[in-house]
Protein backbone atom coordinates (compact mmCIF):
# COMPACT_ATOMS: atom_id res chain seq x y z
CA UNK A 1 0.00 0.00 0.00
CA UNK A 2 2.46 2.40 0.76
CA UNK A 3 4.60 1.63 -1.85
CA UNK A 4 1.89 1.94 -4.58
CA UNK A 5 1.39 5.55 -2.99
CA UNK A 6 4.87 6.44 -3.67
CA UNK A 7 4.50 5.56 -6.69
CA UNK A 8 1.55 7.47 -7.44
CA UNK A 9 3.37 10.21 -5.81
CA UNK A 10 6.59 9.96 -7.92
CA UNK A 11 4.43 10.18 -11.33
CA UNK A 12 2.35 13.23 -9.56
CA UNK A 13 5.56 14.99 -9.22
CA UNK A 14 6.67 14.56 -13.00
CA UNK A 15 3.18 15.03 -14.34
CA UNK A 16 2.51 18.38 -12.86
CA UNK A 17 5.77 19.59 -12.63
CA UNK A 18 7.87 18.13 -15.61
CA UNK A 19 10.84 17.33 -12.87
CA UNK A 20 12.42 14.12 -11.31
CA UNK A 21 10.93 13.14 -8.24
CA UNK A 22 14.52 14.28 -7.03
CA UNK A 23 15.17 17.34 -9.05
CA UNK A 24 12.07 18.25 -7.11
CA UNK A 25 12.89 17.38 -3.72
CA UNK A 26 16.45 19.02 -4.35
CA UNK A 27 14.94 22.14 -5.25
CA UNK A 28 12.25 22.19 -2.12
CA UNK A 29 15.55 21.48 0.47
CA UNK A 30 16.97 24.63 -1.10
CA UNK A 31 14.24 26.83 -0.91
CA UNK A 32 13.80 25.67 3.17
CA UNK A 33 17.55 26.44 3.17
CA UNK A 34 17.26 30.19 1.59
CA UNK A 35 14.30 30.65 3.33
CA UNK A 36 15.92 29.97 6.90
CA UNK A 37 19.35 31.70 5.65
CA UNK A 38 17.45 34.87 4.75
CA UNK A 39 15.26 34.93 7.71
CA UNK A 40 18.30 34.68 10.01
CA UNK A 41 19.94 37.51 8.43
CA UNK A 42 16.55 39.68 8.26
CA UNK A 43 14.35 38.53 10.84
CA UNK A 44 14.79 39.45 14.26
CA UNK A 45 15.58 36.61 16.63
CA UNK A 46 15.31 37.34 20.88
CA UNK A 47 18.88 35.48 20.75
CA UNK A 48 20.36 37.19 18.21
CA UNK A 49 19.22 40.54 19.16
CA UNK A 50 18.35 41.19 22.50
CA UNK A 51 18.75 44.91 22.37
CA UNK A 52 15.45 44.52 19.45
CA UNK A 53 13.58 41.89 21.13
CA UNK A 54 10.43 42.90 22.67
CA UNK A 55 10.74 41.32 25.76
CA UNK A 56 14.50 43.14 25.88
CA UNK A 57 12.65 46.08 25.70
CA UNK A 58 10.05 45.25 28.15
CA UNK A 59 12.75 44.11 30.66
CA UNK A 60 14.81 47.79 29.96
CA UNK A 61 11.81 49.90 30.67
CA UNK A 62 10.34 49.86 34.55
CA UNK A 63 6.72 50.53 35.63
CA UNK A 64 5.61 53.50 35.53
CA UNK A 65 5.16 54.55 39.26
CA UNK A 66 1.15 55.16 40.02
CA UNK A 67 0.30 59.22 39.32
CA UNK A 68 1.21 60.93 42.14
CA UNK A 69 -1.66 63.64 43.38
CA UNK A 70 -0.02 67.52 43.56
CA UNK A 71 -3.13 69.52 44.78
CA UNK A 72 -2.95 72.60 43.37
CA UNK A 73 0.38 74.15 42.16
CA UNK A 74 2.15 77.17 40.45
CA UNK A 75 3.06 77.11 36.99
CA UNK A 76 6.78 77.44 38.13
CA UNK A 77 6.04 73.92 39.90
CA UNK A 78 4.94 72.66 36.80
CA UNK A 79 7.81 73.51 34.89
CA UNK A 80 9.28 70.99 36.87
CA UNK A 81 7.43 67.68 35.38
CA UNK A 82 9.18 68.97 31.95
CA UNK A 83 10.13 65.32 31.47
CA UNK A 84 13.98 66.82 31.82
CA UNK A 85 14.21 64.65 35.15
CA UNK A 86 13.20 61.34 34.38
CA UNK A 87 12.46 60.48 37.84
CA UNK A 88 9.61 62.45 38.01
CA UNK A 89 6.58 62.42 36.35
CA UNK A 90 5.82 64.09 32.59
CA UNK A 91 3.27 66.52 33.54
CA UNK A 92 1.18 68.90 31.01
CA UNK A 93 -2.27 70.91 32.21
CA UNK A 94 -5.19 72.16 30.20
CA UNK A 95 -7.45 74.35 31.44
CA UNK A 96 -6.00 74.73 34.51
CA UNK A 97 -6.38 71.20 34.93
CA UNK A 98 -3.25 69.45 35.13
CA UNK A 99 -2.51 65.76 33.79
CA UNK A 100 0.19 62.70 34.03
CA UNK A 101 1.56 62.09 30.48
CA UNK A 102 3.74 60.00 31.68
CA UNK A 103 2.55 56.85 29.87
CA UNK A 104 3.15 59.03 26.58
CA UNK A 105 6.41 59.81 27.30
CA UNK A 106 7.70 58.95 23.11
CA UNK A 107 5.08 62.03 22.27
CA UNK A 108 5.51 64.14 25.80
CA UNK A 109 8.74 63.69 26.77
CA UNK A 110 11.64 65.19 25.66
CA UNK A 111 12.54 64.36 21.83
CA UNK A 112 9.04 63.96 21.34
CA UNK A 113 7.48 65.87 18.72
CA UNK A 114 4.81 67.47 21.71
CA UNK A 115 7.91 68.21 24.52
CA UNK A 116 7.34 71.72 24.27
CA UNK A 117 3.88 71.12 25.76
CA UNK A 118 5.34 69.06 29.08
CA UNK A 119 5.58 71.05 32.19
CA UNK A 120 2.83 73.66 31.07
CA UNK A 121 -0.49 74.92 30.74
CA UNK A 122 -0.74 74.68 26.84
CA UNK A 123 -4.64 75.25 26.59
CA UNK A 124 -4.69 78.46 24.23
CA UNK A 125 -1.10 76.13 21.84
CA UNK A 126 -3.87 73.68 21.93
CA UNK A 127 -6.77 75.68 21.07
CA UNK A 128 -5.11 77.48 18.11
CA UNK A 129 -3.16 73.99 17.14
CA UNK A 130 -0.07 76.09 17.53
CA UNK A 131 3.47 74.71 18.56
CA UNK A 132 4.79 78.82 19.26
CA UNK A 133 6.36 79.66 22.39
CA UNK A 134 3.71 82.59 22.71
CA UNK A 135 1.01 80.24 22.62
CA UNK A 136 2.16 77.94 25.38
CA UNK A 137 -0.15 79.21 28.53
CA UNK A 138 -3.39 78.88 30.11
CA UNK A 139 -4.09 82.35 28.80
CA UNK A 140 -8.27 81.42 26.81
CA UNK A 141 -9.07 85.39 26.69
CA UNK A 142 -9.65 86.35 22.56
CA UNK A 143 -9.99 82.85 21.26
CA UNK A 144 -12.63 82.17 18.92
CA UNK A 145 -15.85 79.65 19.12
CA UNK A 146 -13.61 77.16 16.91
CA UNK A 147 -10.40 77.05 18.69
CA UNK A 148 -12.47 76.28 22.16
CA UNK A 149 -14.45 73.66 20.79
CA UNK A 150 -10.49 72.39 19.68
CA UNK A 151 -9.47 73.03 23.06
CA UNK A 152 -12.65 70.67 24.45
CA UNK A 153 -11.89 67.78 22.19
CA UNK A 154 -8.55 67.48 23.34
CA UNK A 155 -9.91 68.17 27.12
CA UNK A 156 -12.28 65.40 26.91
CA UNK A 157 -9.45 63.32 25.01
CA UNK A 158 -6.82 64.01 28.20
CA UNK A 159 -9.74 63.54 30.66
CA UNK A 160 -10.39 59.98 29.60
CA UNK A 161 -6.57 58.85 28.95
CA UNK A 162 -5.09 60.67 31.63
CA UNK A 163 -5.16 60.71 35.08
CA UNK A 164 -5.60 64.04 36.42
CA UNK A 165 -3.06 64.78 39.35
CA UNK A 166 -3.45 68.59 40.34
CA UNK A 167 -5.16 71.50 39.21
CA UNK A 168 -3.00 75.54 38.31
CA UNK A 169 -3.13 78.26 40.64
CA UNK A 170 -4.82 80.52 38.47
CA UNK A 171 -2.67 83.61 37.45
CA UNK A 172 -3.97 84.15 33.90
CA UNK A 173 -7.65 85.06 33.60
CA UNK A 174 -9.94 81.99 31.53
CA UNK A 175 -12.62 83.93 29.43
CA UNK A 176 -14.49 81.58 27.33
CA UNK A 177 -16.72 84.46 26.11
CA UNK A 178 -14.10 86.93 24.16
CA UNK A 179 -13.64 86.35 20.40
CA UNK A 180 -9.82 86.47 19.18
CA UNK A 181 -8.89 89.86 17.94
CA UNK A 182 -11.12 91.86 20.36
CA UNK A 183 -9.02 93.30 23.24
CA UNK A 184 -10.17 92.81 26.94
CA UNK A 185 -11.37 95.83 28.45
CA UNK A 186 -9.88 96.81 32.53
CA UNK A 187 -12.07 96.54 34.93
Amino acid sequence: MALQLWDTFKESITAYTGLSPATFFTFIALGLAVYYTLSSLFGSSGDDHPSLSSRGIEEKMEPLPPPVQLGEITDEELKLYDGSDPKKPLLMAIKGQIYDVSQSRMFYGPGGPYALFAGKDASRALAKMSFEDKDLNGDLTGLRTFALEALQDWEYKFMSKYVKVGTIKSSVPVSDGATEGQTAEAT
